[in-house]
């Protein structure tokens, strides 16, 4: 379906993949089931806008599977290959929303851009969120450029990189927790605030070419664990990992990347057998340092480990998933190479706020005149 408003001027394609904006009452609870244009029915066009729907596949988010994230890298590029296309709107469920933004935005290369939104409440709902959220994604994808992917939602403009949800349940889901957001949407108002950082983009995966969401095991994907460290906390799920087959493996580590010298020793043991190892915090703001000894980052970080900055442990795992698509799926790769590529993903803005004793604070115009 075609819907116009005033002349079609700005050209805009929306991709349906399901989530709560298109979930519907199954009985017992919400599951995805409405199309892509159902969707597009509830909501406003702003002016000057021509929105055409592909309804690419309708999921619950929590299901979504790298075939499932590889189908829609493939069908962002196949639309831009139209020059007439002047961006893309994505709908998308809000479990998994900020792994598939990190992964699209990893290999995303052009200036038009690329928008995911969602919703908290479910399709139809008298106070349903999903229509003025998809309004505004089509507000921003037809007035900015060059921003690469972004999430856009509660009147709020997110960089898909650090971008996480927030809140299960809250109408301001998403927020990046270690930067400020990129800017608003309102009032048929787009204000960029900062300019996005991001590494230089990856080219699109073969695997790309060869991925079916829609059947099982149809092209090997790489397996890229995480694995949580706690108290009394050893290597046993790190080593049944590696046991398993997993090419990437994120540590979700304590503090500012901290563990035992145990599982220092068991990363050691990973990274000598090919595998990446990556490590995040459970801390939900600030970047990671190498501080302590002791199992710590300073070990970590020496048994061959990369620390991922403000990268969380579910966009690290899509920056180790994209390195091994990129140096050929499940290893075999040049291991200098793959961690070379991994830590160039992984690097990016490291905004550490200023020390206690300083009494400072950074405004948001601030860290616009940083960027």
């Amino acid at each position: 379906m075609k819907r116009t408003n005033d002349g079609g001027a700005r050209r805009i394609v929306v991709i349906s993949t399901g989530g709560t904006i298109a979930s519907r009452w199954q009985g017992t609870g919400y599951a995805a089931d409405a199309s892509g244009n159902d969707v597009l029915a509830t909501a406003p066009l702003p002016e000057g806008v021509t929105v055409e729907v592909v309804d690419l596949f309708n999921v619950n988010s929590s299901l979504m599977t790298a075939a499932h994230q590889l189908a829609l890298l493939r069908t962002v590029h196949e639309t831009l290959a139209d020059p007439g296309v002047d961006g893309i709107v994505i709908t998308h469920g809000t479990d998994t929303l900020e792994e598939t933004a990190f992964f699209l935005d990893l290999h995303h290369a052009d200036a038009r851009p690329v928008v995911l939104t969602g919703a908290q409440r479910p399709f139809g709902t008298g106070d349903g969120d999903g229509p003025g959220n998809l309004y505004d994604a089509l507000q921003v994808a037809s007035s900015v450029s060059d921003l690469g992917v972004l999430v856009v939602f509660d009147g709020r403009v997110h960089a898909a990189r650090g971008t996480v949800k927030t809140q299960t349940l809250a109408a301001d889901a998403f927020s990046d927790p270690s930067a400020e957001r990129l800017g608003r949407v309102g009032f048929s108002r787009v204000d960029i605030e900062r300019q996005p950082e991001r590494p230089t983009p990856l080219p699109l995966p073969v695997a790309a070419d060869k991925a079916d969401p829609d059947v099982p095991g149809a092209v090997p994907l790489p397996r890229v664990a995480i694995v949580t460290h706690h108290s009394d906390g050893d290597p046993f799920l790190l080593n049944a990992a590696v046991g398993a087959g997993a090419r990437g493996i994120v540590l979700v580590a304590t503090g500012a990347g901290n563990a035992t010298p145990e599982i220092a020793a068991a990363v050691a043991d990973a990274v000598a057998q090919g595998v990446l190892v990556a490590v995040t915090t459970r801390v939900p703001a600030g970047p990671l340092a190498e501080i302590y000894t002791g199992g710590g980052a300073v070990d970590l970080v020496a048994a061959g480990a990369l620390l991922t900055g403000t990268l969380r442990a579910a966009q690290a795992r899509i920056a180790l998933l994209a390195t091994l698509l990129a140096e050929g799926g499940n290893g075999g790769g040049d291991p200098v190479r793959s961690t070379a590529l991994l830590r160039r993903l992984l690097d990016g803005p490291v905004r550490a706020e200023p020390a206690l004793a300083t009494g400072g604070s950074r405004s948001a115009s601030a860290v616009a005149a940083r960027a």
